[in-house]
């Protein structure tokens, strides 16, 4: 890959009507060209011996912050939230730190005071937990929307009202190789967010 080659991948955002966040820029290859959608698949975990249906959504940057904040709706109004960092690790890892019990309208209003970081930091991502059930809402460092839930009516009626059509074939953009971005003054951001949610220590977790 040549330097021009790679400065004119970094810079370029649009694809048709899709616009990408800062965060993250397929390679070169172009095997998945991003497009807006959303799939709803089944994961199965066949060591834990469970399955789960999963819905996971590309949305167009003008759309995705909205839309990420009407999905946590369903999940009630007190949730658990875990702040996933890959900063200062490999490509391969990340670690999460967890928040207990904390009401719905103090978390978002947290996200919008970080909508920058969240938004354009291929190094961060957030996923909230129902406390009431078992449903979880991932905006992850690739900047997809991932939603795992027993009922995921509720959660396509919202992505359906935004306009995004449901596509069961969408690539997205984890299904290539792809890069991510991010830079020291968004590790200090994501800091200054962990001590705004009151995160705790890194702990274990089912990975769907």
């Amino acid at each position: 890959m040549t330097p021009t080659n790679m400065t004119e991948l970094l810079l370029q955002d649009r694809y048709g009507d899709f616009l990408l966040t800062d965060a993250v820029r397929p390679s070169l290859d172009r095997h998945v060209t991003p497009r807006q959608g959303y799939r709803i698949e089944t994961y199965k975990d066949k060591k834990a011996g469970f399955q789960v249906p999963v819905l996971a959504a590309a949305v167009s940057r003008e759309q995705l912050f909205d839309v990420f904040l009407d999905l946590l709706e369903p999940l009630g109004e007190v949730v658990d939230a875990i702040v996933e960092t890959s900063h200062d690790r490999d490509g391969n890892h990340h670690l999460d730190l967890y928040r207990e019990a904390i009401d719905l309208p103090v978390l978002k209003s947290h996200c919008c005071d970080y909508e920058d970081l969240l938004l354009n930091d291929g190094c961060t991502g957030v996923a909230v937990l129902s406390t009431s059930a078992p449903m979880e809402v991932q905006f992850d460092e690739h900047k997809l929307l991932v939603v795992y839930a027993a009922d995921l009516e509720p959660f396509a009626a919202i992505l359906d009202g935004y306009g995004i059509p449901r596509d069961d074939k969408l690539k997205l953009i984890t299904e290539g190789e792809h890069l991510h971005s991010t830079d020291p003054r968004r590790r200090d951001e994501f800091d200054q967010l962990c001590c705004r949610l009151g995160v705790g220590e890194a702990v274990e977790r089912v990975n769907w």
